[in-house]
């Protein structure tokens, strides 16, 4: 699971602050305006091949800034005005 399903009913962000902090350090910081193609145009576009359905997530790239993370580390993402996934990184099985 990558976190609890927030309902968001109409809403696609068109700004928005992007944190990574890892360890209580700033690792990514962006903004949703950053991106290369709206919210709303990533919707638009994957809808033309895909069935979307409620609580589908989509994954894009990253800001700058993307590194290398640990066993042990404390890894907090979050999205202004939409919520906070905290995870901790575990020992390989």
């Amino acid at each position: 699971m990558v976190s609890s399903i927030v309902p968001m009913p109409g809403v696609a962000l068109e700004r928005g602050e992007l944190v990574l902090d890892v360890n209580g350090g700033n690792r990514q910081h962006s903004n949703v305006d950053q991106l290369i193609w709206s919210v709303r145009e990533l919707i638009a576009d994957l809808s033309r091949f895909y069935h979307l359905q409620p609580g589908d997530l989509i994954f894009t790239g990253t800001p700058e800034g993307v590194s290398a993370v640990a066993p042990g580390d404390r890894i907090v993402g979050r999205i202004d005005g939409i919520g906070e996934v905290v995870l901790h990184v575990g020992a390989a099985e």
